[in-house]
């Protein structure tokens, strides 16, 4: 009799786990469903962001940035800023829309100790307003990693836009002859 409910029981447990795989399949195989038709549109998938409701992707496409429900278009952002537990660790503004609160402050800093649950945030300033990318505070530093390759795309694409800009040379004073 044990025997019996010791195998009924390792039975239950070995459908259970099927279930548990058949359940992760499906969610993996509909996640490379919607990174395909992403790329297939033309869109980066920038960084794969842990959320309350599942996983949020942050993407990109030649014009515009997109976080779930919101677009910023890419010559809009005028500051990108990583902040930890609300306060701002690095910066960057843009030079195209006039000077902006912030500045560049500097790399991105590894900082391994000490920070393993603290809360980790990308702000994206636009003209449109603000739009905070919410990276979490998941352990082993996935959250910081998170928040650099949003930061990190961001910045790129502001500095290359930066350089694009024409350098402005004084303006050629004209003079009118003398009478």
């Amino acid at each position: 009799m044990r025997d019996v409910v010791a195998a009924m029981v390792a039975l239950g447990l070995f459908f259970f786990a099927l279930g548990l795989i058949s359940t992760l399949r499906y969610h993996q195989r509909s996640r490379d469903r919607e990174r395909r038709t992403l790329v297939e549109s033309g869109r980066t998938v920038i960084a794969e962001i842990p959320t309350k409701e599942g996983l949020e992707l942050f993407v990109s496409d030649g014009t515009h940035y997109y976080w779930g429900e919101r677009v910023v278009p890419r010559d809009d952002v005028r500051l990108v800023r990583v902040l930890i537990n609300g306060s701002p660790l690095v910066s960057y503004a843009t030079r195209r829309h006039g000077h902006e609160d912030g500045g560049d402050s500097g790399s991105f800093a590894d900082r391994p100790e000490g920070i393993a649950h603290d809360r980790w945030d990308v702000l994206l300033r636009s003209g449109a307003g603000d739009v905070m990318v919410e990276c979490g505070s998941i352990r082993e530093r996935v959250s910081q990693e998170l928040a650099r390759a949003v930061f990190d795309a961001v910045r790129a694409d502001m500095e290359h836009q930066d350089q694009a800009l024409p350098t402005r040379q004084p303006d050629d004073l004209a003079t009118t002859p003398a009478r």
